[in-house]
């Protein structure tokens, strides 16, 4: 078919030429005092319009490429494409959706010594809090993800090629160790986030941080100023911890799972033998301190009356 742009003006001509006469033949007599509307040159005219048309609209096909094969090959069903996990309790196959296993992300993980001040939020203002003793409690996730960042295989050690950037801090460990109070966490974050330009950049939309515990990204207290674009990983998104507003954004953010002592999910060296998941009717995890609050001691009164349950 041709261009719809160029259908009309010969389509006009022909419907003029056949009202004076056809292809073939010479034209109806016209008065003397009239001009002839449709000669035998318009219909040649006509003619070389409708071929040179044809062949330049063949022209500019052949210009650009074929379209895509969407074939069953490039995009096979969920049923045919699954991902298989093994382990000691058995095997599990998971459907390969989505990007799947071949995703390509790249995340940049800013080192302690790259950026002035960064080391304070891990290891405090004097540097004898260690990475070990931070791993205790419902901040030890802060130092885990950190770890596992570090020994990923979508961790890059170019910026340039990034997708995502991730800021390593421990600073509620930190702070409940005595390492930094209030005001030198907020203004020791303010300090790291000015040196970096891949931040600005973004506006912070592509860079990471982690705050696990209730208060959330409050730790910082001008969160909301710097980093209210950036994405929070946290265990608690609808805590407040005494603010007015809660930290976490749903269309950002990121749940993460409380940490767990190593010694209660490891074979080895075990802190506690739980009851096979088998033998349960509910399960329920709880880590925190009771702090004198009533609905934390009324959880460890009620465990305390079934010890061979918990």
């Amino acid at each position: 078919p041709l261009p719809p742009f160029v259908i009309p003006p010969f389509r006009v001509h022909i419907e003029l030429c056949r009202e004076m006469g056809s292809i073939g033949n010479k034209g109806r007599p016209v008065a003397a005092h009239q001009t002839p509307v449709c000669t035998r040159t318009h219909q040649i005219g006509s003619l070389l319009l409708v071929f040179a048309t044809f062949f330049l609209t063949r022209l500019l096909d052949r210009s650009f490429p074929p379209c895509p094969n969407f074939s069953s090959d490039r995009f096979p069903t969920t049923s045919q494409n699954h991902v298989g996990f093994s382990g000691h309790g058995g095997s599990l196959s998971w459907p390969d959706r989505g990007y799947g296993s071949h995703i390509s992300l790249k995340i940049y993980v800013y080192d302690e010594d790259e950026i002035d001040g960064l080391k304070s939020l891990m290891y405090g203002r004097d540097g004898t809090i260690t990475a070990q003793a931070c791993l205790k409690g419902q901040w030890g996730t802060q130092v885990k993800v950190h770890k596992l960042l570090l020994k990923s295989s979508y961790r890059t050690r170019k910026k340039e090629e990034a997708d995502l950037f991730f800021v390593p801090a421990y600073v509620k460990c930190v702070r409940m160790m005595g390492g930094l109070n209030d005001k030198e966490i907020d203004q020791t974050y303010v300090k790291v986030i000015s040196q970096m330009p891949y931040f600005r950049r973004s506006g912070g939309r592509d860079h990471i941080f982690i705050f696990p515990s209730g208060a959330g990204a409050h730790l910082f207290k001008s969160w909301a100023t710097y980093i209210n674009r950036s994405i929070i990983l946290t265990p608690e998104g609808d805590r407040t911890d005494k603010k007015d507003t809660s930290s976490f954004n749903t269309w950002k953010d990121l749940i993460i799972p409380g940490n767990v002592d190593d010694r209660m999910t490891k074979t080895r060296d075990t802190l506690v033998q739980p009851l096979p998941l088998s033998k349960r009717k509910y399960l329920a995890n709880y880590l925190g301190r009771a702090q004198g609050k009533v609905g934390r001691l009324q959880l460890i009164e009620l465990a305390q009356q079934f010890p061979d349950k918990s």
